[in-house]
């Protein structure tokens, strides 16, 4: 079962490392970390996206817990929550199949940021559902680079 933790911690050096340490010592592949400030500059918001079952889980997030630095842990895995993920990729285009691409873009709420007369560069929003059926609707096309963020989540 996929899990979404969300870990409020003192925005100090060495969180991060000590929280993801945690993780890989009990053997967990972290999915998606993203870290960020939050509206307090002392604080960040580390949402963490992992694999695993609700009993491993619940050891893990004691452990979070009794970290320092560590303020709250949120697992939002039976909570209403949003979850959204950054996109930003290029895609290669010509002549003819530049309106398609962008007809496409535009349908799943992407934008072109940057175009020239051979890519396309394009950001994208969206829970991963959304993400994943935009690059399917996309694969015509050569994607020559992309970056993603990876999720981010609050609960309602």
């Amino acid at each position: 079962m996929k899990h979404i933790i969300s870990v409020a911690v003192e925005n100090k050096f060495g969180v991060l490392a000590r929280v993801s340490g945690l993780f890989s010592a009990r053997g967990f592949n972290i999915d998606s970390l993203a870290v960020g400030e939050t509206e307090d500059p002392t604080i960040s918001c580390m949402t963490i996206v992992v694999k695993g079952d609700d009993k491993i889980l619940e050891q893990v997030k004691k452990q979070l817990n009794k970290l320092i630095d560590v303020i709250s842990v949120k697992d939002f895995v039976n909570k209403e929550h949003i979850d959204r993920e950054l996109l930003v990729f290029k895609i290669g285009v010509d002549k003819k199949t530049k309106p398609k691409a962008l007809r496409t873009l535009k349908r799943f709420g992407a934008n072109a940021i940057k175009a020239s007369a051979d890519t396309v560069m394009v950001e994208a929003v969206g829970d991963p559902s959304h993400i994943l059926k935009m690059l399917e609707a996309l694969k015509g096309f050569k994607v020559k680079e992309m970056v993603r963020t990876g999720r981010i989540a609050m609960a309602l």
